[in-house]
């Protein structure tokens, strides 16, 4: 489960290996909670957990360094 660097903060951005077929997206964790954002367009697809003002939070986070986990997944699936 490779994590997109430098993304400060609570939560934890990451991709699974097997996930490469599908379209670009980003996983976030904290703690127990776990979601999975869509990116393009930015939907959530699914939320174990968070609170509807961390999502916004979250969603937030992804809008701003949504290049850096574009960047990040390119990398990683052209890998795999």
């Amino acid at each position: 489960m490779p994590s997109v660097p430098d993304i400060s903060g609570p939560y934890r951005f990451y991709f699974y290996s097997f996930d490469c077929n599908e379209p670009k997206h980003v996983h976030v964790e904290r703690d127990r909670s776990n979601c999975k954002f869509w990116l393009e367009p930015l939907v959530l697809a699914w939320n174990h957990g968070f609170a509807p003002h961390e999502l916004n939070q979250i969603r937030g986070s992804i809008k701003t360094h949504k290049r850096r986990i574009s960047d990040a997944w390119d990398e990683h699936c052209d890998q795999a």
